[in-house]
């Protein structure tokens, strides 16, 4: 059983390939397609343009959609980073203040807190500003990738002359329909 529908897939796809080819020969060349010229240093550029200012790279390759995305990235690590770094500023000033005798327990934000939650509160906001300086790189260099990659693709050939099309044909002849695929590599 295994080997008729082993030969029956074979010669679905054999039929298709032949009958690609004759219907590829009876057909007139009626439109042309133009090639664009693939311009090498584009992908440099759309990176470099987003290494210099975030986001140019895609407005080089006419992605305007990702600039916003770009700068709600770029923009939220750097608020996060920001206010970690006030935060830890916060903590490590009342802490040195502490060392030097002044403790006013009246006050809201650090009157209840002894000295080791200072040093835990300053050790958390130093973390997560280190982090948020990392995920921000990573975001930066996100961009750079993402503008090459898109040049790269957008040089792409995907014309007729690469394709691969599944067929049904009714033959008239018997009255069934036929499977096949069809391979086409123009050159």
């Amino acid at each position: 059983m295994q080997k008729v529908i082993c030969f029956f897939i074979i010669s679905l796809f054999c039929y298709g390939v032949c009958s690609a080819q004759e219907a590829d020969s009876l057909k007139l060349k009626t439109n042309t397609l133009t090639k664009q010229a693939i311009d090498p240093l584009s992908p440099a550029k759309a990176a470099f343009y987003s290494a210099v200012v975030p986001g140019l790279g895609q407005v080089y390759n006419k992605s305007y959609w990702k600039v916003p995305i770009v700068y709600a990235g770029i923009g939220t690590g750097i608020y996060f980073y920001v206010d970690n770094q006030k935060k830890y500023l916060d903590y490590r000033n009342e802490y040195k203040r502490r060392l030097q005798g002044i403790h006013d327990a009246n006050d809201p934000k650090f009157g209840r807190l002894d000295n080791d939650r200072l040093i835990r509160g300053q050790r958390y906001h130093q973390k997560n500003r280190d982090l948020s300086l990392v995920i921000t790189i990573a975001i930066y260099a996100l961009n750079i990738v993402d503008a090459n990659v898109d040049a790269h693709l957008q040089q792409f050939n995907v014309d007729d002359d690469l394709s691969f099309r599944p067929s049904i044909q009714y033959n008239e002849f018997n009255g069934t329909y036929q499977f096949g695929a069809q391979l086409t590599f123009k050159f």
